[in-house]
């Protein structure tokens, strides 16, 4: 099984998403920043960058996207899924990245759901279930943890399915094997649910990791109305000692960016 060691002093382990920071530098010049600044770093599509050089880079990772396409709900997009997930956990290997992320479908370029729905159908559901349990077995077998992430449709994922966090907790509780977890979302939970700490509290069981950006705007916190050292506060309570990941667009310089995140989640 991958681990990671704790990049920061106190409860949580803090990543950054190298995707959205440092963006005037090279992306393995990006890994080297946030490694000397303390944190492990998050990557989405794998198949954009140059794996041996990230995996030369120094960085920790905690996570990266879990599949190239597919989708939960339907025969091929299931199929699809699987084979790309696998594909996957290889490269997971590579980095030592024990957490790979999935969507309740496939998105484009522009987060666009590949498959959009104007709502889920019970078959959906059942079917969803039945791919997120050969997920897990694949997780399992391989010795990562995939991570299921609600999304927003308000702003930015419209017509995507099983987007709020109340359907990923579902499906993951209803699977409830350690193979699959949750990537709680706060910033699309904030857009489509509210009630953050009580959200928290009840996917407590079958978190995998966090991720945190402010609302409006999608920037580092102290930039809009969550209040995130309350919510820092609560997960402490809670016995949250897991990944606080930043997915999140500097407001204004990079560092500072990063350092207001720190600050946040410091107790």
């Amino acid at each position: 099984m991958m681990t990671e060691e704790h990049a920061h002093p106190g409860p949580f382990t803090l990543a950054v998403c190298a995707e959205m920071v440092f963006r005037s530098l090279p992306f393995t010049e990006r890994l080297k920043r946030i490694t000397e600044l303390g944190f492990v770093a998050e990557i989405w599509d794998w198949t954009k960058h140059d794996i041996p050089a990230l995996a030369r880079s120094g960085a920790t990772f905690s996570s990266m996207t879990g599949y190239i396409t597919g989708t939960l709900a339907d025969d091929e997009g299931a199929d699809e899924l699987i084979r790309t997930a696998r594909l996957s956990t290889t490269v997971a290997k590579e980095l030592g990245c024990p957490r790979l992320n999935l969507h309740g479908t496939g998105l484009d370029g522009q987060g666009l759901p590949v498959l959009k729905s104007e709502g889920v159908t019970g078959a959906m559901w059942l079917k969803a279930r039945d791919t997120l349990n050969r997920i897990a077995d694949l997780g399992e077998e391989e010795g990562v943890t995939f991570v299921l992430e609600n999304l927003n449709e308000a702003v930015d994922h419209p017509k995507t399915p099983f987007a709020k966090a109340a359907d990923t907790i579902a499906l993951v509780s209803a699977i409830n094997r350690p193979s699959l977890k949750l990537n709680l979302d706060l910033y699309h939970a904030q857009i489509g649910e509210g009630n953050l700490i009580e959200l928290c509290r009840r996917a407590l069981p079958f978190i995998g990791e966090i991720q945190v950006a402010d609302v409006p705007g999608r920037m580092e916190p102290g930039t809009g109305e969550i209040n995130f050292p309350a919510i820092a506060r609560a997960l402490n309570a809670m016995g949250y000692t897991g990944v606080i990941g930043l997915e999140a667009w500097p407001a204004e310089d990079d560092e500072l960016a990063l350092s207001r995140f720190r600050q946040a989640f410091t107790l």
